[in-house]
């Protein structure tokens, strides 16, 4: 049995916990006396705690985000009542901040801020030979890239079948948008280039095509851009699929030049453009020239085979709703494959809050902590906004109505779908578990009755899209369809019936 558990609840299944790879990477001594087993959030935390403790561990070290800390923290109270003298250990940015505060922090014996490869290891050496460790909050420790040990040889051959393998050249950001806590950081730290490309090469060997780079800013070293891509493209086969974050504003000739080498589906582009508006920009601190931004958009979306999901984010400082419309308008115009409208959230310890007297944020206290209104957007449209978001997945990020899409922005995009999206709400009282066959005739009568579009337009539209979408049968709107124009043709021929 192992002395030490290292665990996390993911938010889905095919995620692998980069992070716990890391911690275990660098236990030294302690690697082999190390077990991972990883959960998702949908599993039962009475059922978690019970696999955690068939493994007889002397420590558990549970990785804590905003997207599993409720679940989490049942975890850890079932553990502490039935299990006292297990020691348990928590860290990961959720917790990293704020300790006092949370139920969690108080349950657990030991609580990691920051990186944790080196707290960590030296917390176990210290809790596996009983010494006495005298303060509960061990704070962050700096790490340097060099005394790091890749993880990636813990990716299992389930992991490489079955699940996203992340990797990272590069730790930290240089840039200090508010929103992130990557504000926090003093700069971006890249590992050994060589080095690294070793570890790809060994993945890459044992079969790996699917890559998630989790480098805050892909392109920021432009050398070690081209050769990470070059590397890729010697190795090019059918299977290969590359996921990078971009700077939206910097995207230097050699760079493109590498980009425009790749084939369809083989390069994905995360773009975080979060906001057009000038004064939102200073006040969270981003540095971005928009028109820039709107160059390389356009010219990654005309001249390469590269996906783009673009970013924006609602309820930041400074920007109201027409400030929010013109954006997305403006961003639409780009035409990205995928635009991710994203609400705002606190996360604790980046630095937004300094903003929260002057511009009102309010925030909701439990996770996700999501903005419920500020100074320029109230409760109710902040509600709005955020039923406009799920739809906006549902119906556009879901590419199930690329037709249908076009009609909907033909004129005035934010507008036309959030009309859209208050007469969905109104019709359904829903933003979840809605069909996707009743989606198809919800959105005709949408279209055809809220927004007065044409229905043969529509029809076909939404036709196409349904034949394509592999649903069986006729949506209802078909029907409809089909029946008035047969009452159509059947007046025509009464009509000529009685003039004969």
């Amino acid at each position: 049995m192992p002395s030490i558990v290292l665990s996390t609840l993911n938010a889905r299944y095919i995620h692998s916990a980069f992070g716990l790879r890391y911690l275990k990477a660098n236990l030294g001594d302690y690697e082999d006396d190390c077990d991972i087993i990883e959960f998702t959030i949908n599993e039962r935390p009475i059922d978690i705690a019970e696999k955690l403790l068939l493994k007889r561990p002397k420590i558990i070290g549970l990785g804590v985000y905003i997207w599993n800390i409720e679940e989490t923290t049942r975890v850890v109270g079932i553990i502490r009542q039935v299990s006292p003298k297990t020691i348990i250990v928590i860290g990961g940015p959720e917790v990293s901040f704020e300790q006092q505060q949370q139920p969690i922090c108080q349950q657990a014996d030991y609580v990691i801020a920051g990186t944790g490869e080196k707290s960590f290891r030296q917390l176990c050496g210290k809790l596996l030979n009983n010494k006495v460790i005298a303060d509960k909050f061990i704070p962050q420790q700096t790490v340097s890239i060099a005394e790091l040990k890749f993880p990636y040889h813990l990716y299992n051959d389930d992991d490489i079948a079955h699940r996203i393998i992340y990797v990272e050249a590069s730790r930290g950001c240089p840039f200090k948008c508010e929103f992130c806590l990557s504000a926090l950081d003093k700069t971006a730290w890249p590992f050994d280039l060589d080095l690294f490309l070793e570890q790809l090469e060994s993945l890459f060997n044992r079969g790996v095509r699917h890559f998630k780079f989790v480098d805050r800013t892909f392109n920021l070293k432009i050398d070690n851009s081209i050769r990470i891509l070059e590397f890729f493209l010697a190795r090019m086969d059918e299977k290969i699929f590359l996921h990078f974050e971009l700077i939206p504003d910097h995207l230097p000739e050699r760079l493109k030049q590498a980009i425009t080498r790749f084939p369809p589906h083989s390069l994905q582009f995360e773009i975080g453009v979060q906001s057009f508006n000038p004064q939102t920009q200073m006040l969270v601190s981003r540095r971005q020239n928009d028109e820039k931004t709107e160059q390389n958009l356009q010219w990654i979306r005309n001249e390469t085979n590269a996906h783009i999901h673009a970013d924006l984010i609602v309820g930041l400082p400074g920007e109201d709703i027409n400030s929010f419309s013109v954006g997305l308008d403006r961003l639409i115009k780009l035409n990205p494959h995928e635009i991710q409208i994203g609400i705002l959230k606190r996360l604790r310890g980046s630095p937004i809050i300094r903003h929260s007297e002057e511009f009102k944020l309010r925030f909701n206290p439990a996770p996700p902590y999501n903005i419920l209104s500020n100074k320029l957007i109230d409760f109710t449209e902040m509600q709005r906004l955020s039923r406009m978001a799920r739809y906006w997945d549902m119906i556009i990020n879901s590419g199930r109505f690329s037709n249908t899409k076009n009609i909907i922005f033909a004129d005035q995009p934010f507008q036309r779908f959030i009309t859209l999206s208050d007469w969905l709400f109104a019709s359904t009282d829903q933003t979840h578990r809605i069909s996707l066959k009743r989606l198809f005739d919800l959105l005709f009568d949408g279209l055809c009755n809220q927004l007065a579009c044409n229905e043969a337009d529509v029809s076909s539209a939404l036709s196409k899209d349904f034949n394509a979408s592999g649903l069986k049968g006729i949506p209802s709107f078909q029907n409809r369809t089909n029946n008035k124009k047969d009452l159509t043709k059947l007046k025509a021929a009464n009509r000529q019936k009685r003039h004969a």
